[in-house]
């Protein structure tokens, strides 16, 4: 592998690291541990340990798949990794 492949997985582990530890965050700290001490705050009519057990956990997932897709198309037109580039050095190899 090339230094440049290195840099990039490297960078690839650092945002999976950052992404996971948000949602072990969100799915077990505030969803399991803290649900007792949120359960005094009311969001919609609902005690946020509940809420955030039941739908909040649900939505930051979803935002943390957009953050990644977002992040990995950065990650990979930075080092060159993507469909494009790809595509026009397939190309080339083959003529």
């Amino acid at each position: 592998m090339s230094e440049q492949d290195n840099e990039y997985w490297k960078e690839n582990i650092r945002i999976l690291k950052i992404l996971l530890s948000v949602w072990f965050v969100v799915s077990f700290l505030l969803s399991v541990i803290f649900v007792d001490q949120l359960d005094v705050i009311r969001f919609g009519g609902f005690k946020l340990g509940f809420w955030m057990a039941q739908q909040g956990s649900i939505y930051v997932y979803v935002v943390l798949i957009f953050i990644y897709l977002k992040m990995m198309d950065k990650l990979d037109h930075k080092y060159h990794h993507d469909e494009k580039d790809i595509l026009a050095e397939e190309s080339r190899n083959n003529e």
